[in-house]
């Protein structure tokens, strides 16, 4: 196993320049990526992306499967990947500006490397070397320099399996709880009625 940086591995590209506010454009089929729509439990919630339309003639940088998203503003910097789950929506989509898009060379798979960005050592590599008071940020040169622990591809795709695996938990645990919660809602709702109709609310009736 080597340790390598970030950017011998892979190709670091900005965000979509938008301009201030990014523009909303309904009925559009061009969707932006932002902050809002990204968790390292989740991934890209795709269906919550704002529609927007974009200018220039330029490739904007499609996002495309395979890619990894690289949150570089704001008090947690971490990784989502691009997977195919964006084919299945149908949709073109772009990275806003709080991003740095990922593009992995042929030793390095995806999922390892987000796996690998959202780990400890990294994540103590960004704590120390983010820059700003209020807004923390991290700048291209300082990911570019990250340092990257390279295994075997097996190795890096086992790992990335566990960290499919952990999610996969995570999200059912999550809908559970989330079952749970409506659950309880209904019942003390079904009591507030049956109390309600049986002239019970607020106490005995004389």
């Amino acid at each position: 196993m080597q340790l390598t940086s970030l950017a011998s591995v892979c190709e670091i590209l900005p965000g979509y320049p938008f301009r201030g506010k990014v523009p909303e454009a309904e009925g559009s089929d061009i969707r932006v990526v932002q902050i809002k729509d990204v968790s390292v439990e989740l991934g890209i919630r795709w269906d919550g992306c704002q529609t927007t339309t974009l200018t220039g003639k330029k490739d904007p940088g499609w996002l495309r499967p395979g890619d990894v998203l690289f949150v570089a503003k704001g008090n947690r910097n971490f990784a989502v990947n691009v997977d195919h789950s964006i084919e299945q929506a149908a949709i073109q989509a772009v990275a806003a500006p709080v991003f740095y898009l990922l593009r992995c060379h042929a030793q390095l798979l995806p999922e390892y490397l987000a796996w690998w960005l959202n780990q400890e050592p990294s994540q103590r590599y960004f704590e120390q070397n983010a820059e700003g008071s209020q807004v923390k940020s991290i700048r291209r040169s300082v990911l570019a320099e990250t340092p990257l622990a390279l295994p075997a591809l097996d190795q890096q795709a086992a790992l990335a399996a566990l960290q499919q695996n952990l999610r996969q938990q995570q999200q059912t645990l999550q809908q559970l709880i989330s079952n749970g919660v409506q659950l309880q809602r209904r019942i003390a709702n079904d009591f507030l009625a049956a109390a309600t109709g049986d002239g019970q609310l607020g106490g005995t009736t004389p």
